[in-house]
């Protein structure tokens, strides 16, 4: 004999009512079954919805019944096409008497416990015999049998507790001269010994079949459900969760304690006790392995099986140095949570006594401050203790694993995951039997919480990234074009799956929490919700995503302030824009001090040479010991490549031009000609260095004519150049009369910086420097006399995204 029982999705609807039947069918092929069927999904919430608006007077509840009445009565309809007058004598004659019952809940505006059990009874009795009648017009042997007939209880309404005596002996007496191959049992539903109806608790009938199940000593109970078993965590936050294939019982309640849903708690004690494997399906894909509970699990080497949250907690705090050495207090307060029927979900007590740490749910927080505060209001009045402290929208998550006894640094590995993404955890909870390790952290963080500590124990260390990039013109256009080509590796070769989450543009911003499409991500954008710089920041802040990564491609000075704002909610910053690493000192100072704080990375390797390894090479240097002493380099190939060009056959006007429309330049291309670009990349090699420097320290030597430095626009800079082309003539000669090249150098030497243009002369390193390339020499304590030479591309869209793809994939690499 085989027990099955099937949750309210798997009885939803007719079609999943079919499903149900097909694999009763299957099964009684080989032995006979007990089927325990829940309510149809949503009927008890809709009984109750209904019973609590007709104790409050409220009229609509009439409106709740006649959407039950039409549900029941539509699945009927379907399952049962011919013939069923004698169903539906029955089922109405039922909801007459749930109507009837409303209607008196109304009449006296009172829902007790006890009318509550007889209200939400309906949905199991109403249930099980239409499953029942639908079978049996099919020809299938099968039998209706009340569970209320079978399992007796106390009078504890809602949460009965079962007589297992005499439920065990009316379950064997039924069943011993039952001859039919399957029966239906509402679950859920019972007794008391006083003939009153009673219920297991919400949940209950998964105890209902494991009541039956150890009953009748069956060697398998099967739970039935929408999905493929115990999952490693909640799949609807995690989508890279897994069903985990063997679990032990203690494994099970600890998680279905935990809020796994696919178990009621209670259900696992009655099979414990007689060693009944317990194996949860999916009633949509019967094919699936599912999850067995038993204590034959194979011990997979895996310290954590799974990861559980409960929401809404409340955290009471009972502190105060007059609790120290003075015995009683823990008494006196579980006491006064037990006369009120608070349940104590978690409990933490520091080593000093100082304080204790409650968890409960937060819908009891109220009650308990008062009861609380009233059983200790002496020791209160002579402040030896504080009122009790009341925190709210709390969290509980939990690592679950019968073998995390037996491996060390589980518990580091859980908090310092938890730190590293600015998971700001309340109390900790550990037994000695190292089953569970639970947290209470606010209830914001739970999908964050879940996915980075599923990430880290589940995960074949795989590490996801979230990108969200304002600015996508040029650069930013081919930074998603290159992170969109080189997804694929960057999961097979470096394992990092990186998404972009957000896109912004000076217009239009788009969100997408599972990952934007990048194959449409113009057209999203056109139509994206308006753009706001605050509200970027917001949205990020709002979807709370582990290893969240703002990547800047802008020159805007607003967006450069938001970066601390970013480093503070340790969301990582990727920056093109070189405003904020050249402001003052201290503005640089804060934003590397909160990268330090928050564990939030702090990257800008593309503010000063593009792609080219310059800044990451410098700390290298620095990292393993050598020293600075002096740096030579051609910073800008925006202007390398404007002095490449000119000679006395083109107008420098023209040179500039061109720079500007092949996007080697900035939009207005006095910041690259006026020396301030250059004077920013070396200030910030000076800052790297270690040297504390601000611009104004860095002498910049233009090369502008006198009425190009005071242009107020750039079409005025622009005439400026044709107006002055003399000037830049007599420099050009200048140089070719001494076979020399021009070239915009910046040094660093004595911890002093200058910009400048310079003739270089042949066979200087700088001389054959081409098109729009930069090059960097380091002169340190270990390279004396020949120096370390960085050289390549320095400007260009394509190399400077491949900058900021750098940086990002440095970030997921550590």
């Amino acid at each position: 004999m085989k027990v099955l029982k099937f949750g309210g999705t798997s009885v939803g609807s007719a079609k999943n009512i079919n499903n149900v039947i097909n694999i009763l069918n299957s099964y009684v092929e080989k032995d006979s079954v007990i089927c325990v069927v829940s309510a149809v999904g949503g009927i008890t919430d809709k009984l109750l919805l209904a019973g609590n608006l007709a104790k409050n007077k409220d009229a609509s509840f009439s409106e709740v019944f006649n959407t039950i009445k039409q549900i029941h009565l539509d699945i009927i309809s379907e399952l049962i096409p011919l013939k069923k007058e004698s169903v539906l004598n029955f089922i109405n004659h039922k909801l007459e008497t749930l109507k009837s019952l409303l209607d008196g809940i109304y009449l006296i505006n009172e829902l007790s416990p006890k009318t509550s059990d007889k209200l939400t009874s309906y949905g199991e009795l109403l249930s099980s015999f239409i499953i029942a009648e639908t079978m049996k017009s099919r020809g299938l042997s099968t039998e209706l049998k009340n569970s209320q007939e079978l399992i007796v209880t106390n009078s504890n309404f809602t949460k009965a507790e079962v007589d297992y005596v005499a439920t065990n002996k009316n379950i064997q007496n039924y069943f011993n001269s039952a001859n039919q191959s399957i029966t239906i049992l509402p679950g859920f539903i019972s007794n008391s010994k006083s003939g009153e109806q009673t219920t297991l608790g919400r949940g209950g009938s998964d105890f209902t079949a494991a009541i039956v199940a150890a009953a009748l000593h069956v060697e398998q109970l099967e739970i039935w459900t929408d999905v493929s078993g115990m999952f490693t965590t909640n799949p609807k936050l995690v989508k890279q969760a897994y069903p985990i294939e063997k679990l032990s019982y203690q494994e099970a309640m600890e998680l279905s304690h935990f809020g796994a849903k696919v178990l009621y708690p209670p259900t696992v004690q009655p099979a414990l006790e007689l060693n009944i494997p317990i194996h949860i399906k999916n009633t949509l894909e019967p094919e699936s392995v599912g999850t067995i509970i038993s204590n034959d699990h194979v011990n997979s080497g895996i310290p954590v099986k799974g990861i559980s949250n409960i929401n809404n907690i409340a955290l009471l705090t009972l502190q105060g140095t007059g609790m120290i050495g003075i015995p009683g207090f823990s008494k006196r307060l579980f006491e006064t949570l037990s006369q009120e029927k608070i349940n104590v979900i978690l409990i933490t007590q520091a080593s000093s006594e100082h304080s204790i740490c409650i968890g409960i749910d937060e819908n009891d927080a109220d009650l308990a401050k008062t009861a609380i505060d009233k059983t200790f209001e002496n020791e209160i009045a002579l402040s030896k203790i504080d009122p009790i402290i009341v925190e709210t929208n709390l969290s509980i998550i939990a690592l679950i694993g019968d073998n995390m006894k037996n491996h060390q640094g589980i518990s580091g590995k859980m908090f310092s995951t938890l730190g590293k993404n600015n998971i700001n955890i309340r109390a900790i909870a550990q037994g000695a039997s190292e089953k569970n390790i639970s947290a209470v952290i606010l209830q914001n963080d739970v999908k964050k919480a879940l996915n980075c500590l599923h990430e880290q124990f589940f995960e074949s260390k795989t590490k996801q990234l979230n990108v969200f990039i304002t600015g996508v013109g040029n650069v930013g256009e081919k930074l998603v074009e290159q992170i969109k080509q080189q997804k694929k590796y960057l999961k097979e070769n470096l394992k990092i799956n990186l998404r972009v989450v957000g896109l912004s543009n000076s217009k239009t911003m788009i969100f997408n929490d599972e990952g934007i499409d990048l194959n449409t991500w113009k057209d999203q954008l056109q139509h994206g919700e308006k753009a706001s710089l605050q509200g970027f920041f917001e949205a990020i802040k709002t979807l709370n995503l582990r290893n969240s990564i703002f990547v800047d491609v802008t020159a805007n000075y607003e967006v450069a302030n938001l970066y601390a704002d970013y480093l503070r909610q340790s969301i990582g910053v990727v920056a093109c824009n070189k405003i904020a690493c050249s402001s003052n000192y201290e503005n640089y100072s804060l934003l590397k001090r909160l990268s330090l704080k928050y564990n939030a990375p702090f990257l800008f390797e593309t503010n000063v040479g593009a792609g080219l390894p310059i800044i990451d090479t410098l700390n290298n240097l620095i990292a393993s010991g050598d020293k600075i002493t002096s740096v030579q380099a051609v910073l800008s190939g925006s202007l390398n490549f404007v002095f490449n060009n000119f000679d006395d056959t083109v107008s420098f006007h023209d040179v500039v031009k061109q720079a500007q429309s092949e996007g080697y330049t900035e939009p207005d291309p006095r910041i690259d000609l006026s020396g301030i670009d250059v004077a920013r990349k070396i200030l910030i090699l000076a800052r790297e260095s270690g040297l504390e420097m601000n611009l104004e320290d860095i002498s910049n030597t233009p090369f502008l004519s006198e009425s190009g430095l005071k242009s107020s626009s750039v079409n005025e800079f622009f005439q400026t150049l044709i107006n002055d082309e003399s000037h830049y003539q007599r420099l050009y000669a200048s140089a070719k009369v001494k076979n020399c090249q021009l070239k915009y150098v910046a040094k660093l030497i004595n911890g002093k910086a200058s910009v400048s243009l310079e003739e270089i002369p042949e066979g200087h390193p700088f001389y054959n420097l081409k098109g729009k390339d930069n090059i960097v020499m380091f002169y340190t304590q270990r390279y004396k006399e020949q120096p370390m030479i960085i050289k390549g591309a320095g400007a260009g869209a394509d190399v400077t995204a491949s900058g900021l793809f750098a940086d990002i994939i440095r970030i997921g690499n550590n």
